[in-house]
């Protein structure tokens, strides 16, 4: 059985994705509401929080791990599949497949996602195995506008605050926070057809 967790229900972005691919695996989905968003919180509070979800998808039967959430690093979720003892294999998250889909374009990117995922350069690092640098846009408050239903006025002033003063020095968006693809098309109608958004799930 495949596990998925997310902070709530922006992993359903990567289920769907995933089901289109695998429409008939066996899949149990987490999304800690509770808890949401996770981008805010501190590296302790998400390292509590990523091992209560592995425990619960455990607990269900999951011996595939699929880390929804961007705000989670690799390494954070690999060091519980160890103590599970699970091989890394059994483990998919979402930077380092993305960052690899880019591997050999020339792209100029920037990724947009919650403070956490930004402030944590788990991305930054991984572009640069890659020999890519890539610019930085952290939108605090979009995470929890989705998740909570915000008014779309609401969700295009978050949107809009967040690339007031961003040089258009890049023609790659990357959506680095899976609820931010429910609102796609505000993106794509706030940067213009000069940019491509992208959705890695």
């Amino acid at each position: 059985m495949i596990g998925i967790f997310d902070s709530g229900v922006g992993g359903l972005t990567v289920l769907k994705a995933f089901r289109a691919c695998m429409p008939k695996a066996d899949i149990v989905y987490f999304g800690d509401i509770q808890n949401a968003p996770y981008g805010l919180k501190s590296r302790e509070e998400l390292t509590r929080l990523t091992g209560d979800a592995i425990d619960r998808l455990m607990g269900e039967g999951a011996t595939y791990i699929i880390s929804a959430c961007n705000s989670v690093s690799a390494s954070l979720v690999a060091s519980f599949l160890q103590e599970h003892d699970l091989p890394p294999e059994h483990l998919i998250e979402m930077v380092n497949p993305t960052v690899q889909h880019f591997k050999h374009t020339n792209k100029k990117i920037a990724v947009c996602a919650t403070p956490a995922t930004i402030a944590s350069g788990i991305y930054q690092e991984a572009f640069k195995t890659i020999a890519t640098e890539v610019r930085t846009i952290a939108i605090p408050e979009l995470a929890g506008a989705i998740e909570f239903g915000a008014s779309l006025s609401e969700i295009e002033r978050c949107i809009h605050t967040a690339f007031v003063d961003i040089p258009r020095d890049f023609d790659t968006l990357l959506l680095s926070c899976t609820h931010y693809p429910f609102v796609q098309n505000i993106f794509e109608r706030l940067l213009g057809k000069g940019i491509q958004v992208c959705n890695p799930a």
